[in-house]
């Protein structure tokens, strides 16, 4: 069985379109988006819409529990005051421009979908089983720590996105955590395209692999520039390269980048 998962979307209504075309064509048994629908992009309103025509499940990101409460801010986890000020700079322009209708359904979405298949329990969260905006990332997360998670959290595969950034860890037991990356920018190396997940269960071995996806990036920095999102974020979509959020990043993943 091969399931498609789809990490933070942040408003990239072309990234979408692209990206479940692709998954049509794949013929996959299950998808699920997981999480942070708006931030960064434009016209935050087009992405609920779309989800809810195809009827697509998932689950709530911090962005979703932020804006159906009507919180402040996003409640992203960052701690540095520059990722702070974009942060809240995009969670303001997501929030006056989502409808209220929308808020309220983003409340209704569940905070994390379990499912079995191939004998393997998944658990799919936004950011951990832990809590809804912890990080994972690849550099930091070692093995008996994501073991805990699994064991804890009574799950065999651990599927996850909020940092940006797709990986996959085999553990012992055969246990595995999938980092979806995101499909809302690029994953910080110089390419314009962004990531999704595919996760293969068969005879009890588990798979991922992660598809790039070209979209037209060129057409959604045209619409950012005139909803005069900040210059930084449409850099980021033109060039592959992060310009903001970057204090977060655990030192392996910021040298990885240009800044």
């Amino acid at each position: 069985m091969r399931f498609a998962f789809i990490g933070g979307i942040y408003s990239n209504y072309w990234a979408l379109r692209a990206t479940l075309d692709d998954i049509s064509r794949r013929g996959v048994d299950g998808v699920w988006f997981l999480g942070d629908l708006g931030a960064f992009g434009p016209h935050p309103d087009r992405i609920p819409e779309l989800l809810i025509e195809r009827g697509m499940p998932g689950i709530q990101g911090n962005y979703e529990e932020s804006l159906s409460s009507r919180a402040e801010d996003c409640h992203c986890g960052y701690t540095d005051p520059r990722d702070s000020h974009y942060a809240q700079i995009s969670y303001d322009y997501t929030f006056a421009n989502t409808s209220d209708a929308h808020k309220d359904w983003m409340g209704t979405l569940p905070r994390e979908i379990r499912f079995q298949a191939g004998g393997k329990r998944f658990l799919l969260v936004h950011g951990s089983p832990r809590r809804i905006n912890e990080f994972l990332w690849r550099s930091t997360s070692p093995d008996p720590f994501l073991e805990r998670l699994c064991v804890e959290s009574e799950a065999d595969v651990i599927v996850c996105t909020h940092t940006g950034l797709h990986w996959h860890r085999p553990l012992p037991g055969g246990r595995h955590v999938v980092n979806a990356g995101v499909i809302g920018r690029p994953a910080n190396d110089g390419r314009t395209n962004v990531w999704f997940a595919v996760v293969e269960v068969n005879g009890g071995a588990v798979t991922a692999e992660f598809v790039p996806v070209e979209y037209d990036h060129r057409r959604l920095a045209g619409e950012m520039q005139k909803e005069r999102l900040p210059g930084e974020f449409i850099e980021t979509v033109l060039t592959g390269w992060w310009t903001t959020c970057l204090e977060v990043l655990p030192p392996k993943e910021r040298a990885a980048g240009r800044f």
